[in-house]
């Protein structure tokens, strides 16, 4: 039995076609699993290093899937051709920033609207944000935590929407789960704001403008930790 991460196999578990690229594919673990598990019947493993690549190749071929899964070498998007007819994208444990550009650069190749699936392990704002104006929709949001990180997953398909400032920073479904992922998370972001002001205030020169931004956004994360739903 092939066995991968929790975190990949939540995002296995939002793959909704047959036709995968995996871009930055960490060794082709997802459409490995998802082969194995009759969930794609093609896939394309990108990798932009050689070492990962090459052991892409190395784990296909083990697990007899060199038919199924072809590994090919780029940046991003770059080893997605249209006549590929691909159906659902994954990006995985990357910077929100990262992935934002990714999806920028290569956005010719998204003419067909594929399923996205976005993991970011920061910034998922920005992640938000190139969403909308690449005419996606969000259809689902999920938050966990492994080996100390949290990491959020944004599902996306063709649709127009627009997103307030809180939507873009804090999700547009994670507010109303309030897990307690997401709670440790913003909890986080509270001793972090808390620090800063303690520190700002023994500064001899207090910018008054960073101190009130800092008391918003920490208003905000607490009126979304208090509310019940």
């Amino acid at each position: 039995m092939f066995i991968i991460n929790d975190r990949l196999k939540k995002v296995g578990s939002y793959v909704k076609y047959k036709r995968l690229a995996d871009i930055g594919s960490d060794h082709a673990y997802l459409p490995i699993y998802l082969a194995l598990n009759n969930k794609i019947d093609f896939a394309i493993a990108g990798e932009v290093v050689e070492g990962p690549h090459k052991s892409s190749i190395k784990n296909v071929a083990d697990n007899n899937l060199s038919n199924t899964i072809e590994c090919r070498k780029g940046s991003g998007l770059d080893v997605i051709n249209l006549s590929d007819n691909i159906e659902v994208i994954t990006i995985c444990g990357m910077g929100g920033k990262l992935i934002a550009d990714i999806l920028e650069t290569g956005k010719e190749k998204l003419k067909n609207k594929p399923q996205l699936i976005l993991q970011p392990n920061v910034a998922s704002n920005l992640v938000r944000e190139k969403l909308q104006s690449l005419g996606y929709y969000i259809d689902e949001e999920d938050i966990l935590e492994e080996d100390g990180h949290i990491y959020e997953i944004i599902v996306a398909s063709s649709g127009n929407m627009e997103l307030t400032e809180d939507e873009m920073q804090f999700g547009l479904y994670l507010p109303k789960k309030n897990n307690d992922v997401f709670q440790k998370k913003y909890n986080q972001e509270l001793d972090k704001i808390n620090y800063i002001l303690n520190q700002i205030s023994k500064s001899k020169n207090i910018d008054d403008k960073k101190v009130e931004e800092l008391n918003q956004y920490r208003d905000k994360i607490n009126n979304i930790l208090l509310k019940k739903h």
